[in-house]
Formats: structure tokens, sequence, C-alpha cells
């Protein structure tokens, strides 16, 4: 998949020039690395609010197209609004096609209702990461890391190790050494909760009921 953003070289600098951009729906952007100069840009609020739900967008390669001239580029950081649906500033990182970048892929789980720790033992899956940093060609980075759980049994554990990579894709955790295979996924029984229900207790004798046995044995003995 691939993206394209259209963006205008940004001349005025300072907090009062990125709030008037935002008003106009306009947001304030860098792009900088590969030896070359830092580019203040501003792109459209618009097309970014389109891009953003598509979880590719942020570890893809994009085309920026700066006034008619084009760079390959990742997303580096995205600062949204406290509480408002937009984005405030945007920084951009040029890649080079010949050197291997870092990026995070989102895992893609799938099988959980066929697997038979689901099924017949009463399991439930414990995602414990819903990411990876890999490390790979800007041409290869994957869009997605399948992990497949249907055939996962109640005490199964799937590692970083265990995950089926594209070609050229390596995961930059497991080049530290094997302390750092952590989990990705597990199978573990249902937690049940059982209540139990206590029986009432007894209501505690009061003077007026000891009093009221007093009487009672004194007229049986008339």
């Amino acid at each position: 998949m691939s993206f394209e953003l259209n963006a205008t070289l940004r001349e005025d600098q300072g907090k009062g020039a990125s709030r008037r951009l935002r008003h106009a729906n306009v947001l304030p952007a860098i792009v900088y690395g590969a030896g070359k100069d830092p580019v203040s840009i501003t792109l459209q609020q618009k097309d970014i609010q389109h891009k953003l739900p598509d979880e590719s967008f942020y570890s893809q390669v994009l085309s920026l197209n700066i006034e008619g001239k084009a760079e390959d580029v990742l997303i580096r950081d995205i600062q949204h609004h406290p509480y408002k649906m937009e984005v405030m500033h945007m920084d951009f990182i040029r890649i080079d096609a010949k050197k291997v970048v870092h990026v995070f892929s989102q895992l893609h789980f799938s099988g959980e209702d066929v697997a038979p720790g689901a099924k017949t033992e009463d399991g439930v899956v414990n995602h414990i990461i819903t990411e990876v940093e890999v490390e790979c060609l800007p041409k290869d980075i994957p869009e997605f890391i399948a992990v497949d759980l249907s055939e996962m049994h109640v005490g199964d554990i799937i590692h970083l190790s265990d995950l089926k990579l594209p070609e050229g894709v390596e995961i930059l955790a497991l080049k530290q050494g094997e302390e750092h295979d952590t989990a990705v996924v597990g199978m573990h029984v249902r937690k049940v909760v059982e209540e139990i229900e206590d029986e009432a207790p007894e209501a505690p004798e009061t003077e007026g009921d000891a009093a009221e046995e007093g009487d009672e044995e004194g007229g049986d003995s008339e």
C-alpha cells in the first residue's frame, strides 16, 4: 500500500504562526534526516485525518510531495490535540532505499475462535503485545505481521521467535539475545469466581427472650 501527501514550504515560524495555521485547518510539520537540512512544511488537516484510521499509515513509506519535489519519508512523531480530533504537529524522517529502517509493525491475530484451547478446554487468550519493532529495508516493511492462534491449547505461549516474518524482516529484540525473546500471546484457563452464599447467622439471644423462657419454665412448675 502506498500513501501520498501534498505539502507546501512553511516560511513563518513561532507559536503564533502555528495557531493561525491550525485555525485555517492547516498543520505544521518538519522533515529531517538523510544528511540534509530540516525543512518546515504545512499539510492539510483533512488529508491527514482521512489517513489516520489506517494503521499502515504509521509504518509504511510515504511519498511526500513538497511543491512538486517528492521525498520518501516515514512518520517519526504525531502530536495530537489533547481533546479535539485533530493533529497538532508531525515529524517526518527521510529514508534511503538502500539503508535499513526500524519501524513498529502491528500484529494481526487470527484463529482464536477455532483454537482447541478456546473451544474445548475453557481457555482464554491473553494478548501480551500488539506490535513489534522490526528492522528491514524500506521496500520490505510489512503492512502487518500475522499471528495464527488456531492450534493453541491451554498452557501454550507464542514467543517473538515463533512469529513467521516476511523475507528480509528481522525482529529487533531478537538481535539482542535470547533473553529478549518475550511472549506475544498465551492461552490460559479461564478464571471462574465462585460465589459462596453464607448461611444467615442466627439472631443473638436478647434479655427479653431469656425472660420469656424463664416465665415459661415458671408456669410449668405451677
